[in-house]
């Protein structure tokens, strides 16, 4: 229970890190771009800050899958 609560804060603040530096590194981006949704489109936004935020949300995404490599020693059998 500790542990998948400090995997979780270490995920977040990690993430919050990088949303901060994304933030300050596009102050001086001239290039933009719209993401067209199904019915709808966003206003210009810089491909930096498009490209970091999918970063950013695959990391959070990606924090919450929880591997479990190792096989009880009850159901495996050794041959």
């Amino acid at each position: 229970m500790f542990f998948e609560l400090k995997k979780f804060l270490f995920n977040t603040s990690i993430n919050i890190t990088f949303f901060i530096m994304l933030l300050i590194g596009i102050q001086n981006s001239s290039n933009k771009a719209k993401v067209n949704f199904l019915l709808n489109e966003t206003i210009g936004l810089p491909i930096s800050f498009i490209i970091g935020t999918s970063f950013i949300s695959g990391s959070i995404l990606g924090g919450f899958i929880k591997f479990n490599f190792y096989k009880s020693s009850k159901s495996s059998k050794s041959y």
